[in-house]
C-alpha cells in the first residue's frame, strides 16, 4: 500500500492511470511511455496538491469566514501565511471503491458535517479511460437538510515533455483574468487579456511568463468543449478539456517555487472550476445544492500530438 492508500492501476488501449485511496485523486495518467501529469512516487506524501479533486471549494475563502443560511462559519485556516481556507476538505480523506473496472473506478465518500462546513455530503468521483484520455466525473449529493454552498476543480499538474514549463506553448481560451491582491491572492477586479502577457488565446511559447490566476470568458470549440493545448517544440503534448457551461473558470498556475528547485516550473497547474476564488463570500457562480439536489462536473486530460 502507498502513502496515499490502495492505488488502482487504470489500462485502456496507451493510456494507463493510477487512482488513488486518499482524496479519490490521481498519482499518474500516462499515454505510452509518456507522462500527461506531474506524477509522484507511491512511497510519497502527495506533494502540492497534484492530482487532487477540490470540494467543496476550490482555491481560497478569504479568512475562511463566510455566512450561509443567515450564519457565520469558521473554516480551518488551512493556508496559514495568507490567512485563507485552502481547497476544500476531501484532500486527505479516504475514499472507498463502489464499482471497479480494468479501465475504471467509482470512488465514494460522505462528507462529515464539521465546524465551517455543517452541510452533509455525499460524494462519488468516476475515473474513466477511453479513446479520448481520462475522464474523471464528480457526483456531489446533498443529503442533508440544509442548503449548502459548493465548488468543485481538479488540481492537475500538465506536463508536455521534458520540464520547465517555458519550453513549451500554451493556449488558453480565456477572455478575461481575475486579478489579485499580491500578498493573499484574493480576487480584485476582472480586466481583459488582450494586450497582456497572460494572453494565450492564439497558442505561444510560455516563455518567462508567470501565471497564478483565475480566468475565465472561456470559449468553447464547435462541438461545446473547452480546451487547454500545452505541447513541446515536437507539437507532443497534453490536452484538457470539459464543459465550460459547468466549469466556467480556469485557474492556471505555472508552477513557480524558486525555493524548490526540483518542482519549479516543472508543470503547469490546469483547473476547470465552477466558480471563482472566494466564491463562498462573493456568491458569484456559486453552486447552492439544496437538500436532495446532485451536482455533476466532468474533465478530460488526453494525449495531443497537433
Amino acid at each position: 500500500m502507498s502513502r496515499g492508500g490502495a492505488e488502482h492501476l487504470l489500462e485502456h488501449g496507451e493510456y494507463t492511470a493510477v487512482a488513488t485511496e486518499v482524496g479519490g485523486g490521481l498519482r499518474q495518467v500516462r499515454h505510452g511511455r509518456r507522462d500527461l501529469v506531474r506524477p509522484y512516487a507511491a512511497d510519497e506524501v502527495r506533494p502540492r496538491f497534484r492530482g487532487s479533486v477540490l470540494l467543496p471549494w476550490p482555491n481560497r475563502v478569504a479568512d475562511g469566514r463566510y455566512r450561509s443560511g443567515g450564519e457565520e462559519h469558521q473554516l480551518a485556516l488551512t493556508e496559514p501565511e495568507r490567512g485563507n481556507a485552502l481547497h476544500g476538505l476531501i484532500c486527505w480523506v479516504r475514499f472507498e471503491v463502489v464499482e471497479r473496472g480494468r479501465s475504471s473506478i467509482t470512488l465514494a465518500h460522505r462528507l462529515v458535517p464539521q465546524q465551517g462546513y455543517p452541510f452533509d455530503l455525499d460524494m462519488r468521483v468516476r475515473h474513466a479511460l477511453a479513446d479520448d484520455g481520462l475522464t474523471t466525473t464528480v457526483t456531489t449529493r446533498n443529503v442533508g437538510a440544509a442548503n449548502a454552498p459548493y465548488g468543485v476543480a481538479p488540481h492537475p499538474y500538465l506536463v508536455a515533455g521534458a520540464g520547465p514549463v517555458d519550453g513549451w506553448t500554451l493556449r488558453l481560451p480565456v477572455a478575461e483574468v481575475l486579478e489579485v491582491t499580491p500578498d493573499r491572492l484574493l480576487p480584485l477586479d476582472r480586466s481583459p487579456v488582450a494586450g497582456t502577457d497572460r494572453d494565450f488565446r492564439t497558442a505561444r511559447l510560455i516563455a518567462g511568463t508567470e501565471l497564478d490566476h483565475a480566468f475565465t470568458g472561456v470559449s468553447a470549440d464547435h462541438d461545446g468543449r473547452a480546451r487547454v493545448v500545452l505541447h513541446d517544440e515536437t507539437g507532443v503534448g497534453v490536452v484538457c478539456t470539459w464543459d465550460p457551461a459547468v466549469l466556467p473558470w480556469l485557474q492556471v498556475h505555472t508552477g513557480d517555487l524558486p525555493l524548490e528547485p526540483d518542482n519549479h516550473r516543472r508543470g503547469l497547474a490546469v483547473e476547470p472550476m465552477t466558480c471563482p476564488p472566494d466564491a463562498f463570500n462573493s456568491g458569484e457562480d456559486l453552486v447552492v445544492l439544496a437538500p436532495g439536489e446532485e451536482h455533476v462536473a466532468a474533465w478530460t486530460i488526453g494525449a495531443y500530438a497537433g
